[in-house]
């Protein structure tokens, strides 16, 4: 189990995970996008992964800095 101490910590690691892999996948989305088979623009590729990757590290994020500041009082 993972001490309150270090909770805080494990969301960071979790939140910065997300960013790492939006970073990776959307390269290969974009070096496998082809406007001339693909009926969407780029944009919206970066639009689903934002709601799929950032966003949720941002709520993480910002839940690991409510739990850190709750231990530290």
């Amino acid at each position: 189990m993972i001490k309150k101490d270090n909770l805080y910590k494990v969301l960071y690691i979790i939140s910065i995970i997300l960013i790492v892999v939006f970073l990776i996948v959307l390269l290969f989305d974009y070096i496998n996008y082809n406007p001339y088979e693909t009926s969407f623009p780029l944009y919206s590729i970066v639009i689903v992964r934002i709601v799929e990757f950032v966003i949720p590290s941002i709520i993480i994020g910002i839940l690991g800095s409510i739990i850190k500041k709750k231990i530290k009082k």
